[in-house]
């Protein structure tokens, strides 16, 4: 009877840590569940790559022959190199559709030694990882650099006899912290960013200034300055007073620009707007003029890629997905409480332009095409016109849903990481990035609130 007496009461107990147990391990699982967490890129058809709505068909069909141009695959015959990142826009503007940004599988990878080239390829360049184009910080002898050093040559390629042609030494640029990276941005509804005024930026910088105060933004247009000329506004472009707004530190003033310095830059092909080449080594030299131009009945490359990208429509948000329908309008909530909207701007709005399509639209950019200072962490120590080592132009967020790689240099993939990587810095030191309130108010949020937040993200 004894033994039954106490036996019993063991067994409840043995029973009850069980239960315990069971239920603090169930609580815990649950709460390592309910983080917030980047839902990923988001999968199905690519919500972008489309032409704007209310082309006319002369336009429709001007867009289909300059995409034709844009994916095309350029050789040393067409002028490709003789330094050079690649050998075509699409294969850096592939994701998830042409005109856009990164993709999975890094092409570069495959060109290094594309057509017997004898390229080494670069630490900071892998099969899965970002297209990278690589800058350096400093010259040898310490004086601000801040170009690109193209990655590759066409040395050894079948089509590139007696040429010879060495790479950077890249090996010893990463090991003295001495170079930055870079990756595409997309160019979906770049038409759009492109016809917006200069008076819309400067109203939306000026508006909400307590606010933005309050949270330490400032945010300015990026001057690009020719030589040592005096804009006689201080924070417009030198060379006609307008703001520049394209690139990762809105260097580029016009789609044009844009297209003529890739060209050169990125795959060494001159044209109109950069006559001379950047590798100018004799050997190396395969056509003795510039290798695109315009003719009396044909557009140039650059002005084809410009019409391309002008003419491509902005990304499509999915209203549902990830998350469901609640969720993400909890999340666009979350995004303007916590002082996002203050630098992605949600919504501006086109001037007039010859092209209806683009003439008084709404562009749902998330972008106020402003440079801001991100401080330390995210500093790359490359000045480019007024922007500074540590100024970058408001990212757009249009179709962030399907992008893979983030920040200027695609250093993560996850979304939530790109965003904690926005603050850095303090007003001790003076240093102190553009975005720490507002990542300060993100990490006050609950866990399903900051979940709503990456959602909302996710599904533009």
């Amino acid at each position: 009877m004894k033994r039954q007496t106490y036996a019993a009461p063991a067994i409840v107990v043995f029973a009850v840590v069980s239960i315990f147990l069971l239920r603090t391990q169930t609580a815990s699982s649950q709460t390592a569940s309910s983080k917030a967490s980047d839902p990923g890129v988001r999968g199905g058809s690519p919500a972008a790559g489309s032409p704007l709505p209310g082309l006319t068909a002369a336009q429709l069909a001007l867009f289909n022959l300059a995409k034709t141009e844009f994916t095309s695959v350029e050789a040393v015959a067409d002028g490709l190199g003789p330094t050079m990142n690649l050998n075509s826009c699409v294969g850096c503007h592939l994701q998830p559709a042409a005109g856009g940004s990164s993709p999975p599988t890094n092409p570069q990878v495959a060109f290094a030694t594309l057509a017997g080239a004898d390229n080494v390829l670069p630490s900071f360049i892998s099969l899965h990882g970002p297209v990278r184009e690589a800058r350096f910080v400093k010259n040898a002898d310490g004086s601000p650099d801040g170009g690109v050093h193209a990655l590759f040559t066409i040395q050894g390629r079948s089509d590139a006899p007696g040429c010879t042609a060495t790479q950077p030494d890249f090996r010893s640029a990463v090991a003295n912290n001495n170079v930055i990276f870079r990756i595409p941005t997309p160019t979906f509804g770049a038409g759009l960013i492109e016809q917006i005024p200069d008076s819309a930026l400067t109203a939306n910088q000026a508006a909400n200034a307590t606010t933005k105060r309050a949270l330490g933004i400032r945010g300015r247009p990026n001057i690009v300055l020719s030589g040592n000329a005096i804009s006689g506004q201080p924070n417009f472009n030198g060379n006609d007073g307008t703001a520049a707004r394209f690139g990762w530190k809105a260097q580029n003033k016009s789609l044009l620009l844009f297209s003529g310095e890739a060209y050169n830059v990125e795959m060494g092909i001159t044209n109109d707007l950069f006559q001379t080449e950047r590798y100018e080594g004799g050997d190396c030299q395969y056509a003795g003029t510039p290798n695109d131009a315009t003719t009396s009945n044909t557009l140039s490359a650059i002005e084809q890629f410009a019409v391309f990208m002008r003419f491509l429509a902005p990304p499509t948000p999915n209203p549902s997905f990830p998350g469901g329908t609640t969720s993400i309008g909890r999340g666009k909530t979350q995004f303007s409480n916590v002082g996002c909207v203050h630098c992605h701007t949600p919504t501006l709005t086109t001037g007039k332009s010859t092209v209806a399509a683009l003439s008084n639209k709404p562009v749902n950019l998330y972008s106020d095409l402003m440079v801001h200072d991100m401080g330390p962490g995210l500093a790359d120590g490359v000045s480019q016109g007024q922007a500074g080592p540590s100024e970058f132009r408001t990212a757009p967020l249009w179709g962030l849903g399907q992008r893979i790689f983030f920040l200027h240099d695609g250093r993560t993939s996850d979304l939530l990481a790109a965003i904690q990587q926005h603050q850095s810095g303090s007003s001790r030191t003076n240093d102190a990035s553009e975005a720490n309130a507002v990542v300060t108010n993100f990490n006050n949020l609950s866990e399903s609130s900051k979940q709503d937040l990456l959602n909302f993200l996710r599904s533009l």
